[in-house]
């Protein structure tokens, strides 16, 4: 069953750059990691969301996301109410959504290559 993990930060102020160009950088090499998405949510605030192929990849992974958070751990600022520097949750999926499905266009018939259409009619001879 695939999972997701979600951890939101809020950057110290000034460093907001540096800390989206520090993800930019990152190149997780966990197994079972599927892939995620930084996604700023306010105000030097921020979600980092990650795709795994079960849970037990992410439990697996701690110890080197841990490491990867220590990269960024200077710049961050304390969530306050006893919550630390980051608010980490993770699960499995109990339901999927997809996209809508959309109805297909019809592509405009194509012209006969080599005769142009000018909207004319020709004299017959």
């Amino acid at each position: 069953m695939a999972a997701f993990n979600v951890v939101r930060f809020r950057v110290r102020p000034g460093e907001e750059e540096q800390f989206i160009d520090t993800h930019r950088r990152m190149k997780p090499e966990f197994k079972g990691f599927v892939g995620g998405a930084l996604i700023k949510t306010g105000d030097r605030t921020f979600c980092m969301v990650g795709e795994w192929r079960n849970f037990q990849s992410i439990v697996d992974a701690r110890p080197q996301m841990i490491s990867l958070l220590d990269s960024v751990r200077g710049m961050l600022e304390d969530l306050g109410g006893g919550l630390g520097l980051t608010d980490p949750v993770s699960g499995e999926v109990v339901v999927k959504l997809g996209a809508p499905r959309t109805a297909k266009r019809k592509r405009p018939a194509r012209s006969r290559p080599g005769k142009k259409r000018t909207g004319r009619k020709r004299a017959r001879k």
